[in-house]
């Protein structure tokens, strides 16, 4: 599953592009998820076998985002080097193939943006409020970026609003668009996605995954065919597990993410 699906030389300036990322999603949750068949909207664009495992280049969002928008989605297992699907051009990269789209730019929001892109940016985990300067730092990449209590961490609607402002920005770009859209649901706190609970848990995780994938489905619908999509997460997050509590730390279940990709 590591192999590039297409020359994305051939995808960039031809498709549209979205990258969702699903904030603190381990996972053995979505696996687990994929499996008792609760995404039904995810897995109709997923293979047989469910998410590929993947390593996170950053323990917490901040560090993951920037290295995602710097070309490093997250990296396949096995044997190295992995050609990626975008990169800035720098010297000395052994993971720049063939098949990546390279930008003489300081990060590929930018670089499309010179292909002719619109690029939009939907927050919801801190890293993407704007009351504070740290809070710029990621949305000021973007011509268009969204943050508001609705996408939040603080919502547990933030799903369904976040959907809803994508498949705004999809239905008013006529030309070529780069959509970032960050779901909060799966970031703590998840505790009100799963009646009678009382701690944060991979049980509370999987039910707000759910409702994610719940409302994923209008925007699906409204990309524009050969839409080149990535869904995966920035980072997982520990419960306990070996003493460990939260991310931003090297643990197993911090490093694994679930990832896929597809084009409409």
């Amino acid at each position: 599953m590591s192999a590039l699906p297409r020359d994305m030389n051939a995808v960039v300036g031809a498709a549209d592009i979205v990258l969702i990322t699903l904030d603190s999603l381990r996972y053995d949750v979505a696996q687990a998820a994929f499996a008792a068949g609760e995404l039904p909207t995810l897995a109709a664009h997923l293979p047989p076998e469910g998410w590929e495992r993947r390593h996170t280049p950053g323990t917490f969002t901040l560090a993951a985002h920037q290295a995602f928008f710097s070309g490093f989605l997250p990296t396949p297992l096995g044997p190295h080097p992995h050609p990626r699907p975008f990169a800035c051009a720098f010297g000395g990269s052994v993971s720049i193939g063939a098949h990546t789209a390279v930008f003489d730019a300081p990060d590929i929001v930018h670089g499309l943006a010179g292909r002719g892109y619109h690029t939009a940016c939907i927050g919801g985990t801190g890293f993407f409020n704007p009351e504070g300067p740290l809070g710029w730092v990621l949305p000021s990449l973007f011509a268009e970026a969204h943050w508001e209590h609705a996408t939040s961490v603080f919502d547990d609607g933030s799903a369904a609003r976040s959907v809803a402002l994508a498949v705004d920005i999809v239905r008013r770009t006529p030309g070529r668009l780069f959509l970032f859209v960050n779901f909060a649901a799966v970031h703590k706190p998840t505790i009100g996605f799963l009646p009678g609970a009382t701690e944060e848990s991979p049980a509370t995780q999987r039910a707000a995954l759910a409702t994610v994938d719940a409302a994923l489905g209008p925007l699906f619908e409204a990309l524009r065919p050969g839409t080149f999509v990535v869904v995966c997460a920035d980072h997982g997050t520990t419960h306990g597990e070996d003493g460990y509590w939260g991310h931003r730390l090297a643990h197993p279940l911090v490093w694994d993410v679930p990832y896929a990709e597809w084009a409409l």
